[in-house]
């Protein structure tokens, strides 16, 4: 064998191994049979590169082969992955191919979420692609309206503040700064009295006890009472208490109307008359009894008759002895 046929050779096989090399740094594997293709479309891919590996599930299965645009007019600007994967593991077109960060030092994967309900997805089949956001892009979205509105709000307060000093003049100014003062004094006056206020409930502690323990027994006995006088039935007392007073308004018609003995003493004159005539006549023969009992109650051996009545004595209370 000739040093030219030896030179071609080796020139040949070194040729082979650097296009190998350079399809395994990218990823692919020139021997492998096996491997199907999918695509994948994105409107923003993040950063992801060729030769990023394709995990299922954690487990790495393939890689990235290539990224190109869309030609379509229609989808201009978007982008299409193309994946080969190494495995034949299946999975429905429904399958999500997400681009995540793979670490916080940068660097993006792409996982495929496999489903499985509906039609097996083939080599050369599109699958649906989402992109999640990393830890720097999802604080950079939360944080961006709040930067602008903080912008906003620290523009309102400079317009606000250069508004008070337009309005505020220097003899303003120190009205302002005497009342910023008396407040001050204020709030330490009022910081002075409530540590007062905590001195003397502290000083106090035991007669607030024994007040509150004296309100709790009053309490106490109030809810006592109370049960009492639900159980007392006051309802039948009440209902009892309106039927007296029902005949007591009835007797007292009554009587106003004449009706019975008591009407009658109360309306009739000429009863009123006769009894006032009996109790004078009765007060006169007792006076009479008391001044002559001898005429009333008489004993004479020798036959004396008892002197007759006199009403003019009777009348100046005096004896008819």
């Amino acid at each position: 064998m000739s040093k030219e046929l030896k030179t071609g050779i080796v020139a040949v096989v070194v040729i082979a191994l650097f296009i190998w090399g350079y399809n395994f740094l990218k990823g692919q594997d020139l021997f492998s049979t096996n491997a199907r293709h999918f695509f994948v479309e994105y409107n923003n891919i993040n950063g992801l590169k060729e030769a990023s590996s394709v995990t299922i599930n954690g487990l790495k299965v393939g890689n990235v082969d290539e990224i190109s645009f869309n030609e379509n007019p229609e989808k201009k600007g978007n982008l299409i992955v193309k994946i080969s994967l190494n495995t034949d593991f299946k999975f429905s077109k429904n399958s999500v191919a997400k681009i995540y960060s793979a670490s916080l030092m940068g660097g993006q994967s792409l996982a495929i979420v496999p489903k499985y309900d509906g039609e097996i997805a083939k080599s050369g089949d599109y699958l649906k692609g989402e992109v999640e956001s990393d830890i720097f892009s999802s604080v950079g979205e939360k944080l961006n309206p709040i930067q602008a509105k903080l912008e906003n709000v620290l523009v309102g307060a400079d317009s606000l503040f250069m508004g008070v000093n337009d309005i505020l003049d220097e003899k303003s100014r120190q009205s302002l700064n005497r009342s910023i003062l008396g407040l001050e004094r204020t709030i330490s006056d009022v910081r002075k009295t409530l540590a007062s206020v905590n001195t003397l409930l502290a000083d106090n502690k035991d007669n607030l006890d024994a007040t509150l323990a004296n309100t709790k027994k009053i309490t106490d006995t109030f809810s006592k009472v109370s049960d009492d006088l639900a159980k007392a039935n006051l309802g039948e007392s009440v209902k009892k208490l309106e039927a007296t007073l029902s005949n007591v308004n009835s007797l007292l018609a009554d009587m106003k109307s004449g009706k019975g003995t008591l009407g009658k003493l109360m309306t009739d004159e000429t009863m009123y008359t006769n009894l006032t005539n009996a109790s004078k006549e009765m007060e006169e023969l007792l006076r009479e009894m008391k001044l002559n009992p001898k005429r009333f109650v008489h004993f004479s051996l020798f036959g004396k008759k008892a002197k007759p009545y006199k009403e003019v004595n009777n009348t100046n209370n005096v004896s008819n002895k």
